[in-house]
C-alpha cells in the first residue's frame, strides 16, 4: 500500500511528460513551432533527454516504420494500462 502512492504519482509525471511530447513532436511537424525559437529549443531537447531511454529499448523490439516512430505511442499504451488497470488491481 505504502509503495502505490509513489508509483502512481510517477506515473503520472511520466504520463504528462509523454504527453507533451506527443503533443509537441506534432507542433513541430506542422511546423506551429520552431526550433529556431530558443525556449522551443530548450524544451524539445530536454524532452528529448528525458524521454530517449525509455523510447530506446522499445525501438529495438519494433519493426521498423521510419517515417513513423511507433515507440511513444507503446510507452503511452504501457503508462495507461499500469496507471489505470493494472495498479488499482493491486491496491485491492
Amino acid at each position: 500500500m505504502a509503495i502505490a502512492g509513489p508509483i502512481f504519482l510517477i506515473l503520472n509525471i511520466a504520463y504528462f511528460f509523454l504527453l507533451a511530447h506527443i503533443i509537441m513532436s506534432w507542433l513541430i511537424s506542422f511546423q506551429v513551432l520552431n526550433l529556431g525559437q530558443p525556449f522551443v529549443a530548450q524544451l524539445w531537447q530536454g524532452l528529448n533527454r528525458l524521454l530517449e531511454p525509455i523510447y530506446t529499448p522499445i525501438r529495438r523490439i519494433l519493426p521498423d516504420t521510419r517515417p513513423l516512430d511507433l515507440a511513444p505511442l507503446v510507452v503511452f499504451i504501457i503508462i495507461i494500462s499500469l496507471r489505470d488497470f493494472i495498479l488499482p488491481s493491486l491496491l485491492f
